[in-house]
C-alpha cells in the first residue's frame, strides 16, 4: 500500500464488503455497517424468464422470496432469499455473495468519478466534487435500499394480505414507486387495488383511500388526513389566543379530518417554554372552549387534544429563541425519571417521587376533565419525544432501580397509570389514543420489537388509535431522516397487533404528498396519515389534494365562503416508455404470489 501511495494520485479499492484497506483505514473512512437477518442465495438457470419477476411461497419451513430476471437468450439470474429463521430451519449454502454488488452500481460509480477527475485539475478536488455530487444519491439510494431489505425481511407478516393489497405493497416498499406512479404504468392495476381497499372497509366509494372515511371508537372521521401536533410556543401563562384560533381553524377548514392541538401542559412545572399552552385551570379552558366552537361551527372536522408533560425537557427558551436552550431566568424545577439530562446544556432533573406521580396523574385527570368540558372530540396522551412519559418508557431516560425502572414491563408501568386514570374521566364515546416514540435511534434504547409490545400494552388497556413517531429521547441520537421514514414502525405495529384487535394505526414523519398517503394507505401500512409542516406551508393542503385528484366527495367539501376558487390545476404527461404491471397469478392452494413487469408505450397527452 506504500507503494501505492508513492506512486498513484488515487486509488480505488474495491476488495468487497470485508474489504481490509478498508478495516486497515476505519478512521478515515468511518464505516457503518447494519447487520440485518435474512439470507439469500445467487443462483443462475437456464429458465430464461420473460421480465423480472418476484415469486413469494409459504413453505413449511416459513416464508421465501425468489428475485428472477433474464440475464440474456439462455440463461436468468435466480436469488433465494429468507429470513434467518427460516434458513436455520432449511440449512445453509456453502457459500453466498451480496446480489445488491452488481455491475451496474460498479460502472456508475466508476463514470460518475472518471467525469470528476477529467473536470478538476487536482485528485483533491475532483474528489471533493465528487463527494458533493454523489452522496446525496447514494444516500437515497441507500434508504430506498433499506426500506427494501427490511421489507423483505418481515415478508412474513404481509402474506395474510389480499393478493392486490399484497402485490401493491411489495412494489411500493421501497417508497421510490408510489400509487401514482403505479396508476401511469397501469390504471386498471391501479383501479382493482382502490376497489379492493375499499371493500376491505366495508366502503363502496371509489374515492381516493385518503378520503375514505374511518372510524375510530366512537368517533367517525370523514377522511384520513390528520393535521399532525405542533408546538407554537405563542400562549400567554399557558391561555391559547387569537393565534390558536386561527391556525387551528384554518387546518380544520383546509379539509382535514382531524385537526390535533399542540402538546397542551397539565401544570405550569410540566411546560417545554413559558409559550406553551395549557389546561390547568378554568381560564385555560374556556379559552380552548372557543377554538373548538369554532372548528365545529365553520368545517366538518373534527378537534383532538393533546396533553403532556415536558418532564426533563422543560424550562427552556421558545423555539426560534434557542431549542432545547435553558431559560437565562424565570426557571422553573424540572423532573424526570431519573437525575439525567436530556443532553448537554439542558439542566438535571430531579427524580420524581411516589408523591410527585400522584400528584401528576391527578394533572392529566384535570387536564382531561377540561379538555371534555371544552369540547374535544378525543384526546391523546403524549408518551413520546422524551417528554414526561416518553422518558419513563426509554432505558436511556429511565435508569431507577425501583417498580418503576429496568424491565420494559416496569417502565411501562407509570404510564399505563396514567392512561388508566384518564380513560377513566375521559367520556366513554370520546376516542382516547396515545403517541409513542417506536425508536430512540440510539444503542442501548428503545428498538423497533420494544415499540410493538408498548403498542400492545396500551391496546390492552383500551387505547383506540396508536400514534408512531420516534425519537427525542436524547440528544445523542441518530435518526435515519429520509421520506416516510417513520412508516415502517407504524406499519410493523399495526400487522403485529393492531389489525387484529381493530386498533388504528397513525403513521407520522416527513410525509409531505398526497401521494405518499394514498401509498401508505393502500399498502396496508397506517390506517392515517398525521402531517405535520407541509400543512404550515399550505393550511388548505387537503383541500388542494382533492383538487389535483379530481375529488369532489363530502370528505373534502370545501366551505361555501371558498367554493370559487375550487379548480384543478392542469398537469401535462409527456410520451414515454413505462414498464406496465401485470398480475399473473395468485395461487390458493400454494399460497404463492407472482408479478412481472411488460414495457408498454403511453401516448403524449394533456389532463
Amino acid at each position: 500500500m506504500g507503494r501505492l501511495r508513492a506512486s498513484y494520485d488515487l486509488v480505488i479499492a474495491a476488495d468487497g464488503v470485508n474489504s481490509q484497506i478498508r478495516s486497515a483505514h476505519a478512521d478515515v473512512f468511518r464505516p457503518s455497517l447494519d447487520r440485518r437477518h435474512s439470507k439469500f442465495m445467487w443462483l443462475g438457470t437456464d429458465r430464461v424468464f420473460e421480465a423480472f419477476q418476484f415469486f413469494v411461497k409459504q413453505t413449511e419451513w416459513g416464508v421465501m422470496q425468489v428475485h428472477g430476471f433474464p440475464y440474456s437468450d439462455s440463461g436468468s439470474t435466480f436469488l433465494v432469499e429468507m429470513h434467518e429463521d427460516v434458513w436455520r430451519r432449511v440449512g445453509d449454502a456453502a457459500h453466498t455473495a451480496h446480489f445488491s454488488i452488481g455491475s451496474g452500481t460498479k460502472l456508475a460509480m466508476e463514470d460518475a468519478l472518471a467525469a470528476c477527475l477529467h473536470e478538476h485539475p487536482d485528485a483533491e478536488g475532483a474528489l471533493t466534487a465528487y463527494e458533493t455530487e454523489r452522496r446525496p444519491v447514494v444516500e437515497a439510494t441507500q434508504r430506498a435500499a433499506q426500506a427494501s431489505l427490511e421489507w423483505f425481511e418481515n415478508i412474513g407478516i404481509y402474506v395474510d394480505q389480499e393478493p392486490a393489497q399484497f402485490c401493491f405493497n411489495l412494489l411500493t416498499r421501497s417508497r421510490r414507486i408510489t400509487y401514482d406512479n403505479l396508476r401511469t404504468r397501469d390504471a386498471e392495476f391501479a383501479a382493482w387495488v382502490d376497489a379492493v381497499f375499499a371493500k376491505s372497509q366495508g366502503l363502496e366509494s371509489e374515492a381516493p383511500a385518503m378520503f375514505q372515511p374511518l372510524r375510530i371508537g366512537g368517533l367517525e372521521l370523514k377522511n384520513r388526513v390528520i393535521v399532525s401536533p405542533m408546538d407554537m410556543y405563542s400562549a400567554v401563562d399557558g391561555i391559547p389566543g387569537d393565534f390558536h384560533l386561527v391556525h387551528l381553524g384554518s387546518k380544520a377548514m383546509g379539509g382535514a379530518g382531524l385537526v390535533m392541538t399542540e402538546m397542551v401542559c397539565v401544570s405550569p412545572e410540566g411546560r417545554i417554554t413559558p409559550g406553551c399552552t395549557g389546561l390547568w385551570n378554568d381560564e385555560q379552558r374556556d379559552s380552548w372552549e372557543r377554538v373548538v366552537s369554532f372548528v365545529h361551527t365553520n368545517s366538518t372536522a373534527r378537534i383532538g387534544l393533546q396533553v403532556g408533560h415536558s418532564g426533563r425537557k422543560g424550562s427552556t427558551r421558545l423555539l426560534w429563541e434557542g431549542m432545547d436552550v435553558p431559560l437565562p431566568e424565570g426557571n422553573w424545577e424540572i423532573t424526570g425519571p431519573s437525575p439525567l439530562p436530556y443532553g448537554p446544556g439542558p439542566a438535571v432533573p430531579r427524580e420524581v417521587t411516589r408523591a410527585d406521580m400522584n400528584r401528576i396523574v391527578d394533572e392529566f385527570v384535570a387536564a382531561a376533565r377540561r379538555g371534555a368540558h371544552a369540547g374535544f372530540d378525543l384526546l391523546e396522551l403524549h408518551c413520546a419525544h422524551g417528554y414526561l412519559l416518553s422518558s419513563f418508557l426509554s432505558p436511556v431516560a429511565n435508569h431507577r432501580t425501583d417498580e418503576y425502572g429496568g424491565s420494559l414491563e416496569n417502565r411501562l408501568r407509570f404510564p399505563l397509570e396514567v392512561f388508566d386514570a384518564v380513560r377513566a374521566v375521559w367520556p366513554v364515546d370520546r376516542p382516547m389514543i396515545v403517541r409513542i416514540s417506536a425508536i430512540d435511534w440510539v444503542p442501548d434504547g428503545n428498538t423497533e420489537h420494544d415499540a410493538v409490545e408498548i403498542a400492545r400494552a396500551f391496546i390492552a388497556h383500551g387505547a383506540d388509535a396508536i400514534d408512531v413517531s420516534s425519537g427525542q429521547v436524547t440528544k445523542d441520537e441518530r435518526p435515519a431522516f429520509g421520506r416516510s421514514y417513520q412508516t415502517p414502525f407504524a406499519d410493523r405495529i399495526r400487522h403485529e397487533v393492531a389489525a387484529a384487535t381493530g386498533t388504528a394505526v397513525t403513521a407520522v414523519g416527513a410525509i409531505a404528498s398526497y401521494d405518499d398517503v394514498n401509498s401508505i394507505l393502500l399498502a396496508g401500512r397506517a390506517d392515517l396519515c398525521a402531517v405535520g409542516r407541509t400543512h404550515l406551508y399550505d393550511p388548505h393542503w387537503t383541500l388542494h389534494a382533492a383538487a389535483e385528484q379530481e375529488y369532489k366527495g363530502a370528505a373534502a367539501e370545501w366551505p361555501t365562503q371558498f367554493r370559487a376558487g375550487r379548480r384543478k390545476p392542469p398537469t401535462a404527461r409527456t410520451d414515454a416508455v413505462r414498464p406496465r404491471l401485470s398480475l399473473l397469478r395468485t395461487d390458493t392452494a400454494d399460497q404463492s404470489v407472482h408479478l412481472r413487469w411488460i414495457p408498454y408505450r403511453e401516448p403524449a397527452r394533456l389532463s
